[in-house]
């Protein structure tokens, strides 16, 4: 692999002045942040051209003003300058811990790289996403637990030949997707040049009033232990024009006789019906396309929008082999519809009580299985707004973080939209994938089935 060579490292605060101004100076973790304690954090990464086109030698500039305007933002978020404290107690009932986050502005990580070998293109002209990516990301194999020393928040900016890589590592168990595009979308005005935020961000956490704080829970540091893949995995993005994802949707709603499923929701189904054609499962196992689902909206009354934190639950389409591969999309979609719906002010609170009362964390241990895939991110989140005051990215990828087989992550494309999908799978499937009519000739194949009909 080519190197990625680390020419600084610093500790960002933010300013002084706004250090004592924090209402909220200790955050207690709900049970949507505590379930990602035990795996990795948010890895996700913006490419862009050479800023200004400058010559190399005034990328010093550059980097002192994201820096500079880092700093700044940070005092719109101070949580993320914090550390979580784990608090260990013996407790008859075995939950003999409960954790929050400082707020007492340690800092985050600020890494400064050069990748002398590796241009733009190279990365977004490659078929599959280059190994090298994964290295213009800090904090990499760090736990969410271990932000008791980490830091919650560690950005790496990396030269190019031609351009640059923002790449920012945000502990899962401090905030969700949505949070983290919140605050990269900050990051871009401030960098821009204006003086506050448009929208500033809600750090209250969200607690029932039958659940007691701070929440205790049963911890161990003990790493997860992964089934071996039979052979090593890839990642390679497919793209869906808007042409494409309405007629599949309209295709989707056409079949099922209804109105309600969405443009995601048949994408992910036609998806999982191509992967599935290659996996090679008995047609009577059951297999499961495993989802996060925003509550935000769900909760009744609603959680703010800009709430600052997770605020999703983990929900499962389960099926036979036989009937995603042999229903059309509309079929499929509609079953996934139909979990999503299930998810009402009443069952998220049902749930968020029973965790309380038996606390379970996320495993990715279930998610590497041959039977199943999951889908992270959400092509609503704002990605290609991030202009940072010299044009905006070219291309958005992730870190090596939580990458299993299966692994979904959904972003919106270039073009409005448009979807980008990124699979993480063995080679060979995403190759066959990639060869398969079905799965790359959308708007032929569906002119193709009308005509038949």
């Amino acid at each position: 692999m080519e190197a990625t060579r680390v020419i600084s490292t610093t500790t960002i605060k933010a300013p002084s002045d706004n250090n004592n101004t924090n209402p909220t100076p200790k955050i207690h973790l709900t049970p949507w942040d505590l379930a990602f304690l035990p795996i990795e954090a948010i890895q996700k990464g913006l490419l862009f051209h050479n800023p200004n086109n400058e010559e190399k030698q005034d990328i010093s500039i550059q980097i002192q003003h994201l820096k500079n305007t880092l700093s700044t933002t940070l005092s719109f978020f101070p949580l993320l300058t914090g550390r979580f404290d784990i608090i260990h107690n013996e407790h008859e009932d075995n939950k003999n811990a409960s954790c929050y986050i400082l707020c007492n502005n340690s800092g985050v990580l600020f890494v400064h790289a050069v990748a002398e070998n590796t241009s733009v293109a190279h990365i977004l002209e490659s078929k599959y996403v280059p190994s090298i990516v994964h290295s213009f990301f800090p904090l990499n194999g760090v736990k969410n637990y271990e932000a008791t020393s980490q830091p919650l928040l560690a950005i790496q900016v990396t030269e190019l030949i031609d351009g640059i890589f923002i790449g920012c590592t945000l502990n899962h168990a401090a905030a969700d997707g949505k949070s983290f595009w919140h605050f990269m979308n900050s990051w871009a005005e401030i960098s821009r040049g204006n003086n506050k935020i448009s929208k500033l961000p809600s750090f209250q956490r969200f607690f029932y009033d039958t659940t007691d704080q701070p929440i205790r829970f049963p911890f161990t540091k003990e790493d997860e232990t992964y089934s071996e893949n039979s052979s090593p995995l890839s990642e390679r993005i497919f793209h869906f024009s808007k042409e494409e994802i309405v007629k599949l949707k309209s295709e989707a709603n056409e079949e099922a006789n209804t109105d309600k499923l969405s443009s995601l929701q048949a994408l992910l189904s036609h998806v999982w019906k191509s992967v599935f054609r290659f996996k090679h499962v008995d047609p009577e196992e059951e297999i499961r396309y495993i989802l996060i689902i925003g509550v935000r909206p769900r909760m009744v009354p609603q959680l703010e929008e800009d709430y600052f934190g997770n605020a999703g639950m983990i929900c499962a389409v389960t099926m036979k082999a036989r009937e995603v591969l042999e229903s059309g999309v509309g079929k499929v979609a509609l079953e996934m519809n139909k979990v999503i719906s299930s998810y009402t002010g009443d069952n998220i609170k049902s749930q968020y009580e029973y965790w309380v009362r038996k606390p379970t964390f996320l495993s990715l241990v279930n998610v590497d299985s041959t039977n199943n895939l999951a889908t992270s991110s959400s092509p609503r989140f704002n990605v290609y707004g991030n202009d940072f005051g010299w044009g905006k990215p070219v291309a958005v990828r992730s870190g090596s973080a939580n990458k299993k087989n299966g692994k979904i992550t959904v972003y919106e494309g270039a073009e409005k939209g448009s979807i980008d999908i990124e699979l993480c799978l063995p080679y060979e499937i995403l190759e066959a994938l990639g060869n398969d009519p079905y799965f790359m000739n959308t708007i032929p194949r569906l002119k193709e089935k009308n005509s038949v009909q």
